[in-house]
Formats: structure tokens, sequence, C-alpha cells
């Protein structure tokens, strides 16, 4: 059923990769012709990562409405966390390059949005347990029969 624990986890974990899209990954205050500025490394601006978020946001999103095929459920939020990791890879990947090529570069911290990723893989694996409960409980109930 839709109001299962999993539905919960699955829309917070969607709920996080959806806020991607709002935050920051990444600040710098970067010397540009002597003059002092800040320059952000955002989802949005970078195309594949566009892409990649909003396959993560949308994988477990749609997985919340396939409560009736539990396997194919948990196959979604293993794709999901796989994909989550890609992401946090490209990221780091960026956030490198980023630092390479402003070598005057200072002040320089991670956001809010180069947590939400690891947080939403928390969410999934929730979800993975919640299913493989109910895939024990349906079981269970089948050898009653």
């Amino acid at each position: 059923m839709i109001q299962r624990i999993q539905s919960v986890w699955l829309l917070l974990a969607a709920l996080c990769c959806l806020s991607l899209f709002f935050f920051d990954v990444y600040h710098a205050n970067v010397m540009v012709n002597g003059v002092a500025t800040t320059q952000y490394i955002r989802v949005n601006d970078h195309y594949p990562s566009l892409l990649i978020a909003l396959v993560i946001t949308a994988m477990p999103a749609a997985a919340i409405f396939m409560y009736k095929i539990r396997k194919r459920q948990k196959a979604i939020a293993i794709f999901s966390i796989v994909a989550i990791v890609g992401f946090i890879a490209m990221t780091l990947s960026r956030v490198t390059n980023f630092n390479t090529d402003n070598p005057t570069a200072t002040d320089a911290s991670y956001w809010i949005g180069a947590v939400l990723p690891a947080v939403a893989i928390i969410f999934l694996i929730m979800a993975i347990r919640g299913i493989n409960k109910d895939e024990k409980l349906v079981k269970s109930l089948d050898r009653l029969r």
C-alpha cells in the first residue's frame, strides 16, 4: 500500500534530491582582475549535473507508486543509490577542476547542496529496509495459507 513507511523514506529522498536545484553545492571567493568575487558551483549551471539530478529526483518519486511490485521498487531504489553515488563523484570532480582552474580561490567551502545527496542515500537505504520487511511479511502470510 502507498501508506507504508518506505513511501515516506522514498518521498524524503526525492525531496532531498529536488532541493539540489535550489541550494548551491560549493562557494569560493576568487580574485578576478583584482576584484574579489564569489563564484558558485550549482547543479543548474552544468548540463550533465542537471540531467543526473533530474533522474535521481524522478526515480524515488516514481518508486513510491510502485508499491504493488516490491521487487521493482527495491531495484529502483538501489539504482537511485548508484546514480547518486555517480552524481557525488561528478560533483567532486567539478569542485576539483574548479579549484585547479582558480588557484586564487580563498574561503572556499561546501554548502548544503553537497550534503543532500548523502542524506538521500540514507533515506533510500531506510526505504530498502522497509521494502524488505514488507517482503518478509508477505512471505510469512503466504505460508499461513
